[in-house]
């Protein structure tokens, strides 16, 4: 297999910050290294390892769900999401800059954003190397990171103009350090109607319906919402949608077995219902 191109991680170096020393990070060949000396090679799928020190207790999701995810995603099911995430991204399509997906998974919504914004550079994180990888391929003008962002974005202060939460967990005082003044953090996530006709079936993760308050109260002292988009629709899901759409997220590892699926309607309808927040920073 030949190396990856490393354009967009070369192009996004200088926003990185080396998770030894905080430093910026200069791209050298294949390598990313520090005025320090601490170096991180670029693999040969494209994306950089930031991850330092202990294992992360953060294991992000498995090349399987990540199958099921950008399969799911391919039919198009999510699209007006995605097109509601970009458009938050905004408001200047062209403005220069760079966006961050934060738990970028497939880099299916980041890719979307950019996009829409031909100007913007992309850096997709994931804790998940499987994610890392696929992301590494996801756009042409995202870069790859493999890092947790519990323990801190490797992101200099002040550097970005958007950072995008999609279905995703969100570290908000380590947002509001990334960010300009005026930048945005937009947070998609789902209401207690998404997916509601798969989840008594099939036993899935419900969604607690007090999650928007709970939401504003993790930001406070941080940020303020200033907009909100609730986007829904309903799906047609084939079989083969419905099995993508269990199996892609953490209902994976709770739903019923293969025979109640089957004995759902091909093709059943379903609700997508999903809550796009818009934030600046207190």
């Amino acid at each position: 297999m030949s190396p990856a191109d490393t354009s967009a991680l070369a192009a996004v170096a200088g926003l990185l910050a080396c998770p030894e020393c905080a430093l910026e990070l200069e791209p050298r060949d294949r390598v990313l290294r520090c005025g320090h000396g601490h170096s991180f090679d670029i693999a040969k799928q494209g994306y950089v390892s930031l991850l330092t020190g202990a294992s992360t207790k953060m294991t992000g999701d498995t090349a399987a769900m990540l199958d099921a995810r950008a399969t799911f995603q391919g039919g198009g099911h999510f699209a007006p999401i995605a097109a509601a995430t970009a458009q938050a991204v905004g408001p200047d399509a062209h403005a220069p800059g760079t966006v961050l997906e934060v738990g970028a998974g497939t880099g299916y919504y980041l890719a979307g954003a950019l996009d829409a914004a031909p100007s913007t550079l992309g850096i997709a994180l994931d804790v998940a190397k499987p994610a890392a990888k696929r992301c590494a391929r996801a756009h042409p003008r995202a870069a790859s990171v493999l890092a947790d962002a519990w323990r801190g974005l490797p992101v200099r202060d002040g550097t970005l103009r958007a950072v995008l939460s999609v279905f995703a967990p969100r570290n908000p005082a380590e947002v509001a350090r990334v960010l300009t003044a005026d930048g945005r953090f937009v947070v998609a996530t789902p209401t207690e109607r998404h997916l509601r006709e798969l989840i008594g079936p099939l036993g899935m993760v419900t969604v607690d319906p007090d999650k928007d308050r709970r939401l504003d109260t993790t930001m406070s002292g941080h940020f303020t919402v200033v907009d909100r988009v609730l986007v829904e629709y309903p799906m047609k899901l084939t079989r083969a949608d419905v099995a993508n759409v269990v199996g892609m997220g953490p209902s994976a590892h709770h739903t019923t077995t293969d025979d109640t699926r089957t004995a759902l309607q091909d093709p059943t309808e379903v609700t997508a219902s999903v809550l796009i927040s818009t934030y600046h920073q207190t």
